[in-house]
């Protein structure tokens, strides 16, 4: 059977003890920028119940564009005052070029992607471009209540980037 399969089969289950009624802005007002990593679990390291906050994940939980977007969204329009920025230890976007992985995509795809998948070399050095990338944008309200964290994927610590 695909994994997907049984995912939605999960999800009927899920359905069946599903807490209706939840409020649409956070309750916490944080939003969370983390990486998609399948090691990093934000509602369990920061022990968040479901409505406690916004989690936007990609790739390293760098803040792009369209994580950009999400931010002004989640401040704007649902109330969201502070932000939570997390990578981690021992991430793919440590072990790529982006002229690299552009190459790659160009050879499989005949065309080079229109966005940057920007990888980095140095965790701590990505965390404060994010934050730097935050408190300049002119569509934020809140751009001064942004930290940023390194979590460790071997011991479960985290770690904070000043």
């Amino acid at each position: 059977m695909p994994t997907s399969d049984t995912l939605v089969h999960r999800s009927t289950e899920y359905a069946e003890r599903y807490p209706s009624g939840r409020a649409l802005p956070p309750k916490l007002k944080v939003a969370i920028v983390a990486c998609m990593d399948a090691r990093l679990d934000p509602f369990g390291l920061f022990g968040l119940e479901v409505g406690d906050a916004h989690v936007i994940r990609n790739a390293g939980g760098v803040v792009t564009e369209d994580a950009l977007r999400s931010l002004a969204i989640s401040q704007h329009l649902l109330g969201t005052t502070e932000i939570v920025l997390v990578h981690h230890t021992d991430c793919g976007m440590l072990t790529f070029t982006d002229d690299a992985f552009r190459a790659t995509l160009a050879k499989s795809a005949g065309q080079r992607p229109t966005w940057s998948p920007e990888s980095f070399g140095d965790l701590d050095t990505d965390i404060r471009q994010s934050v730097a990338r935050i408190r300049s944008n002119p569509f934020l309200i809140h751009r001064d209540a942004v930290r940023g964290f390194v979590f460790d994927v071997h011991s479960g610590e985290l770690r904070e980037v000043s």
